[in-house]
């Protein structure tokens, strides 16, 4: 029987499978640490006192980036280079979503509106994460190799979701409301199509590598596309919606250290 959990077997089970799937994995998380590291150094004046989140957030990625390393050393293997349709970050980016790296390259100071855009799309691309992390642990979370780094991952999204809201929500209140609100619809609907995108690609990758006949690529096609339909029918408002988190202050300290992987 085809499911998620059979599917994510399948993939963990094979080499170069496992491998493609960490190196992707690897690539984005570092890029996002990169993002946020260079966004920490930018913070406008009147929000320095943001700058110790952001920098906790980047090196959380940072550490992601590292596991999943980590995880492929361990099996003897090394990173491949990740397919420019797979970059779910780099397309972002190439779609106006977030902070142009251009942007963040120059070192000139963000504007406030800059890190409303920046913690908008976080607090998409953050639910994206914590979701798909709260699956793996559903999983994986007992396994005997992937367990504790799925666990430390899947917490450490939970916190950067949290930190978003909590963020967004007090620049609300400060009277940012309606371009927060703008900001997260635009960021939403871009990245559920971007997403669909690169899930294809990755489960096309994935399918030759593991030799998936065409009745079950079409299958998992399907699945993607009607994932897309839900998000794009109403879905994506899950993604928008802003509360005040359980967690408070959840990247008020310092990132805990990777887990080791002998």
């Amino acid at each position: 029987m085809l499911s998620a959990k059979s599917l994510f077997q399948e993939i963990l089970d094979n080499d170069e499978s496992f491998r493609l799937f960490c190196s992707i994995a690897a690539s984005g998380e570092a890029q996002g640490g990169w993002e946020n590291a260079r966004i920490a150094a930018l913070v406008p004046a009147s929000e320095r006192e943001l700058a110790p989140k952001i920098t906790r957030h980047g090196a959380d990625e940072d550490k992601h980036g590292r596991i999943f390393n980590a995880l492929m050393k361990k099996r003897g293997l090394e990173p491949v280079p990740v397919p420019p349709e797979t970059d779910y970050t780099m397309l972002l980016e190439q779609n106006g979503i977030g902070l142009a790296h251009d942007r963040l390259k120059r070192d000139e100071p963000l504007t406030v509106q800059d890190i409303v855009t920046y913690l908008s799309h976080s607090r998409v691309t953050e639910q994206r994460a914590s979701e798909e992390m709260e699956m793996l642990r559903k999983y994986f979370g007992d396994h005997p190799d992937l367990g504790r780094a799925v666990k430390m991952i899947s917490n450490d999204e939970d916190n950067h979701l949290a930190y978003c809201h909590e963020e967004l929500l007090r620049f609300a209140y400060a009277g940012h409301g309606r371009a927060i609100q703008r900001t997260l619809r635009e960021c939403a609907l871009a990245e559920i199509r971007i997403y669909r995108d690169v899930s294809l690609a990755v489960m096309a990758h994935m399918g030759r590598i593991l030799g998936w006949s065409k009745p079950k690529a079409a299958v998992l096609a399907f699945g993607i596309h009607a994932v897309y339909g839900y998000e794009r029918l109403g879905g994506w408002r899950r993604m928008v919606s802003l509360k005040m988190p359980e967690r408070r202050n959840a990247l008020g300290g310092p990132a805990a250290a990777a887990p080791e992987f002998a």
